[in-house]
């Protein structure tokens, strides 16, 4: 059962005045998010990926509404309150239940609600969400009024340009104008259409030609609404360029597989005077969130699968993977482990240092 006023979880209540949460998400902060992934950014990996920016918007991986409203809700949505801003992402298909779902987000402190209509999944095609829903815009549209008029905190969707035989320019307007006119005032593209016929899942997000102007020109010709691009941006750069033509841009493999391309983003984009912290100063503090966690039951390599690309293109990047590959997964493992493979990291990093000087 949820508990308002848990010093661990996010929730209604201010935990240290016990007072109403007022929490306002900061709403430049869509300037750079990180995408909602199946499998990957689940409490421990947002927790991570907080200590590297503060001001880019975290997504959970998506949750069913039914799964919301019929099962073990604590489980599902819990969160530690350093994540704000984070978003709730959503899958389903009826408005009633969409509704219920969003006020129980609402009421956990998240500070937005998403709509899933990207994902191509069979399993997610076969509940009638994600992407298929593309084909439907009046009932998508029908479920953003319903959680509209269910929550004070902004509804989004994230979608994909088209399905299969859409036409990528007519079919994206129609859609747009649908869940706009119910209220959604952001909506997040992937700059691929969806083959929810003879391509997988994985094919789906790297097969489809990338089509980036097509959210440039969706932002072109709806200037008031907040255009948000992912699909295919692999650096700040990248990042940086598209911002001269949308309002912001999602990270997504890009922000898993290389997570310090994240620390950049505070000064970069929101042009923050205080630098990040070091790579090793992330691992100091993941240290005691691990411990807090194992304490609470949770196994290390819960929280060390999401850590492997910390160091990726650093000296001894392999052996701090296969260290914690090979050391995290073992009944009883505690944050020694992470303390022992800092240790390995600052002397690598002091001889790389020193061969350095001397060269």
């Amino acid at each position: 059962m949820f508990r308002p006023g848990s010093p661990l979880f996010a929730g209604p209540q201010n935990v240290e005045q016990g007072l109403p949460m007022t929490h306002q998400p900061d709403s430049a902060s869509h300037r750079i998010c990180v995408a909602p992934m199946m499998a990957w950014t689940d409490r421990h990996c947002r927790w991570f990926h907080r200590q590297l920016s503060a001001r880019a918007r975290l997504y959970t991986e998506m949750v069913t509404a039914a799964a919301i409203c019929h099962g073990d809700t604590e489980r599902l949505l819990r969160f530690d309150a350093v994540e704000h801003p984070v978003a709730l992402q959503i899958g389903g298909a009826d408005p009633d239940q969409l509704a219920r779902a969003a006020r129980i987000g609402r009421d956990f402190g998240y500070d937005e609600i998403n709509l899933n209509v990207g994902c191509p999944s069979d399993r997610v095609r076969s509940g009638r969400f994600g992407a298929c829903l593309m084909a439907e815009p009046a009932l998508v549209a029908e479920g953003v009024a319903a959680m509209c008029e269910a929550v004070d905190i902004p509804v989004t969707v994230k979608c994909r340009i088209a399905i299969d035989d859409q036409d990528g320019e007519a079919s994206l307007d129609r859609f747009v104008g649908a869940v706009a006119g119910a209220g959604c005032g952001t909506v997040i593209v992937h700059a691929r259409k969806a083959w929810l016929e003879g391509l997988s899942p994985d094919d789906n997000r790297t097969v489809p030609p990338l089509d980036h102007g097509r959210v440039h020109r969706l932002k072109r010709d709806w200037p008031d609404l907040t255009v948000i691009l992912n699909g295919g941006v692999a650096t700040l750069d990248e990042g940086q360029a598209h911002l001269a033509h949308v309002d912001g841009v999602m990270l997504g493999r890009a922000a898993y597989r290389t997570p310090w391309l994240l620390s950049g983003i505070d000064q970069r984009i929101f042009g923050n005077d205080a630098g990040p912290l070091s790579r090793l100063d992330v691992v100091d503090r993941l240290v005691g969130y691990a411990g807090r966690e194992v304490a609470r039951g949770t196994r290390l390599n819960h929280i060390t699968r999401h850590i492997f690309g910390l160091f990726a293109g650093e000296p001894g990047a392999r052996l701090w993977r296969r260290y914690l590959s090979e050391n995290a997964n073992s009944d009883g493992a505690g944050p020694q482990v992470l303390r022992e493979a800092r240790a390995m990291m600052e002397a690598i990093g002091e001889r790389a240092l020193a061969g350095s000087r001397a060269a």
